[in-house]
């Protein structure tokens, strides 16, 4: 019993641990000034056709995200939950501490530097809270279906998912730039090298391998 809970609270650090990773990093993107995520400029698209906010856009997507997984055989997870709920907690926290306010000032290159430093971390945070198998988030559980099922790479599949986001984001007229493109392109290698460090497969559990 205590082994079965000591791995419990193992899986439960890692899941949050990714979560607070993958915040940091689009907080990093954010802080860029260099252009939205591929899923924040569907966010912002929504947000400019819609009555809807920004966060009640993130949240909409989400839960779409989560009821056409659960259609395709994806079951959201408790990690599924939480990471719809807390990323965007742990990166409005970031942006009330201040924390490298005035990056926009900085020079161009700095500025890609933090827009790459960013994705590296959303890849390792993803990586971290899928590998917990507490439940993939909105979007990673649209990723894992497509990875398994046309038998793709984890990257290929996120980048997929990231390319079909920005399409419908910026036909909706979200805010594109120089860092959508970065992120579009970085991201699904991000992922699967971070993947491949943890030796995972692409639903997220150890390879023969690593076990």
């Amino acid at each position: 019993m205590v082994r079965r809970s000591g791995a419990a609270a193992r899986r439960w650090a890692r899941l949050l641990l990714g979560l607070w990773l993958f915040a940091a990093g689009t907080f990093m993107t954010l802080q860029s000034r260099l252009g939205l995520s591929p899923w924040d400029v569907l966010n912002d698209g929504l947000r400019r056709r819609t009555p809807l906010s920004f966060g009640a856009a993130v949240i909409l997507v989400g839960v779409a995200l989560v009821v056409a997984a659960r259609v395709a055989g994806v079951r959201p997870g408790p990690g599924t939950i939480t990471n719809m709920l807390l990323i965007g907690v742990f990166v409005d926290l970031l942006l009330a501490l201040g924390i490298t306010t005035g990056a926009s000032t900085w020079p161009y290159w700095a500025r890609i530097v933090l827009t790459v430093a960013g994705i590296v971390l959303v890849g390792l945070g993803t990586a971290l809270y899928i590998g917990a198998e507490l439940g993939a988030g909105p979007r990673d559980g649209l990723m894992v279906l497509i990875a398994t099922r046309a038998r793709v790479r984890v990257g290929v599949a996120r980048a997929l998912v990231e390319g079909a986001a920005l399409l419908a984001g910026a036909l909706l007229g979200g805010k594109l730039g120089v860092g959508t493109i970065l992120f579009a392109l970085g991201i699904g290698p991000a992922v699967d090298i971070w993947f491949r460090v943890f030796g995972m497969d692409a639903s997220g559990r150890p390879t023969e391998a690593t076990r």
